[in-house]
């Protein structure tokens, strides 16, 4: 593999050790497991550790007072503050444009209530077939308070029979010729079954022309790819943390909304922590809204969660942010890919239609991701061969049993991501080792 320098940041993280993940049938069990899960669940930084062991001691020693008077000049009132700056450069944004706060989905219901505006002529909601299921619960539901039937307002894209990723062309096409429709247009930056990223400026461009709003779900997306949402005129979008900006598990979550909606657009659902802080305790019965992503606030977020995050978000500033990072996510998928291919249990995807004939083959697995670098993030998705027939589930197990971890999306798919804040190229080769040695012994 030709690479730039490792980024030293490997030593910035906990790395699960293979007792710790049950790898069994390794000797060397109080050394790193090889973690390729980032992509579901970002490993712990160590500063992010630190951080939340000096709020505990805050409260512990000064309870509601680090609310105002905090000794590390983080005073509660104000650490969501902290965090917006680094979000802000992550995605391409003005820091006004974005907020700290919530859930993933929560804020996906804040923007689609602001944003969704069905009328009878546009009144659909364009997403992928495939959205993440919280996605689709949220897009049905959001028609169905509009007295729609989902089957007809919220409009799916499929890719072409035989494949799995949505062609750029396909997309643009269904937009321009349903635009007149569509009220919202809303994908996921990079599809967390596939791993493709989509070419957003270009769909977030004829969203616009065709009088569509455009937001992103970026849950995969933020912190694997650079972003520029500002510069490419999207509306809103929204992300959880805990993957690849690695905020721990249910961490707080974040939401963007173009500054040129700041004066006609005033937040449907207020809270108090929405409110402008300059008056906030003063209690004043008439809601005055911060001004941008910061009014759609509403409750004051948990500290210790954001104190978790802010700890990764400044060892991301650390690393040079997203330009360095995502040139070490390229060579280090690549190198990945580049292992797989060379595994003979490796099947082209262009040749698994007729190998794999009604259900029959040999075990082998293919590639489901684009190859494009331009079209895809850390995120490998490898299908197992023949479909349904088990092979992921026992593939998947003799990985974790030799301290691979992936994720698995049944029925017949295992997710590996080299996640360029930690993994290096040895996580790499343990993979496509280990992978290789379970298809053997699944034949044996």
């Amino acid at each position: 593999m030709t690479s730039t320098p490792e980024l030293p940041l490997r030593n910035e993280f906990f790395l699960p050790t293979n007792s710790g993940v049950g790898a069994h049938r390794l000797l060397n069990v109080d050394k790193p497991c090889t973690y390729l899960c980032g992509n579901s669940l970002g490993l712990m930084c160590k500063r992010s550790r630190e951080l939340v062991e000096e709020e505990l001691s805050v409260w512990a020693t000064r309870g509601v007072i680090g609310h105002f008077d905090h000794p590390q000049k983080r005073d509660w009132v104000g650490l969501a503050d902290h965090a917006r700056p680094y979000l802000a450069e992550i995605v391409g944004a003005n820091e006004k444009e974005v907020a700290c706060m919530s859930t993933l989905t929560t804020n996906l219901h804040l923007m689609m209530n602001s944003f969704y505006k069905p009328t009878s002529e546009r009144y659909k909601i364009l997403c992928e077939a495939k959205a993440f299921p919280s996605d689709q619960y949220a897009f049905a539901s959001q028609a169905q308070t509009h007295g729609l039937d989902p089957a007809k307002a919220v409009l799916e894209l499929s890719p072409r029979p035989g494949e799995y990723c949505l062609r750029e062309e396909d997309i643009l096409k269904v937009i321009q010729q349903d635009g007149p429709s569509i009220a919202v247009v809303i994908l996921s930056g990079v599809q967390y079954y596939t791993g493709q990223w989509f070419p957003m400026q270009s769909i977030t461009q004829k969203a616009k022309e065709q009088g569509c709003i455009c937001g992103w779900d970026l849950a995969h997306a933020v912190g694997n790819v650079p972003l520029s949402l500002h510069d490419w005129d999207v509306d809103f979008a929204v992300w959880c943390t805990y993957k690849y900006l690695n905020s721990g598990p249910g961490g707080i979550a974040g939401l963007y909304v173009h500054e040129k909606w700041n004066d006609s657009l005033k937040p449907k659902y207020s809270g108090w922590w929405g409110h402008d802080p300059l008056t906030r305790f003063a209690m004043p019965s008439q809601f005055s809204p911060v001004e941008g992503a910061g009014g759609f606030q509403q409750s004051n977020p948990s500290i210790l969660a954001i104190a978790s995050l802010l700890g990764s978000l400044q060892t991301f500033k650390k690393a040079g942010m997203m330009a360095p990072l995502r040139k070490q996510s390229i060579l280090l998928t690549n190198y990945l890919e580049k292992l797989l291919f060379q595994s003979k249990y490796f099947v082209p995807l262009e040749e698994v239609s007729t190998k794999y004939k009604e259900g029959k083959g040999p075990p082998g697995f293919t590639i489901i991701t684009p190859r494009d670098t331009k079209d895809r993030g850390a995120q490998l998705s490898l299908l197992f061969l023949p479909s349904g027939t088990g092979v992921m589930q026992k593939i998947f197990e003799s990985l974790q049993s030799h301290g691979v971890i992936g994720d698995e999306r049944q029925p017949d798919v295992i997710r590996l991501a080299p996640i360029h804040l930690y993994n290096n190229e040895a996580d790499c080769e343990a993979a496509a080792q280990y992978l290789n040695r379970a298809f053997d012994e699944f034949e044996a």
